[in-house]
């Protein structure tokens, strides 16, 4: 037997729901990653930035987690 009108409608919601929830964290990666690549290209026009900036990205992958 045929789902009821509200069962379908309430299905095609959810999943619409969840295509644009993906959509919409895959157009933040984007943007994130645009934003990082822009902000690189600027601080690379200065490179006594990049100098110190190179060094705390050791100690930060060693650093331990706030408990």
């Amino acid at each position: 037997m045929a789902q009821p009108y509200e069962e379908r409608n309430s299905a095609a919601k959810t999943r619409r729901q969840q295509e644009d929830q993906r959509r919409m964290e895959f157009r933040r990666a984007i943007e994130d990653r645009f934003e990082l690549r822009q902000l690189q290209a600027e601080i690379g026009d200065f490179p006594e930035i990049t100098h110190w900036q190179a060094a705390p990205a050791a100690s930060r992958r060693n650093a331990q987690p706030a408990q």
